[in-house]
């Protein structure tokens, strides 16, 4: 099972983030948590610099943008992928 973490202070881009990834996780028929992380001590260990972010298996990839829905789909295909070869 995915872990799948949105981090942000509460904004608007934060919030469509986690919407968007929501999508993303059921259109792919992914079994995940999803989390929405305020903490900004959480946002300094994944080494976040701006927010909204987004971690997937505890691996930062995307920060400080709300990236299409297309592409936090590619985002998460490819942490499976590379969860899957390994």
């Amino acid at each position: 099972m995915l872990r799948v973490k949105v981090l942000g202070p509460g904004c608007a881009n934060c919030a469509r983030l986690k919407a968007l990834t929501a999508e993303a996780l059921e259109a792919l028929g992914v079994e995940a948590t999803l989390e929405y992380v305020t903490d900004q001590a959480e946002f300094r260990k994944y080494g976040l610099m701006m927010t909204p972010g987004l971690i997937v298996n505890e691996k930062l990839v995307c920060a400080g943008r709300v990236p299409p829905a297309n592409e936090v789909m590619t985002l998460i295909a490819n942490v499976l992928a590379e969860k899957e070869a390994n």
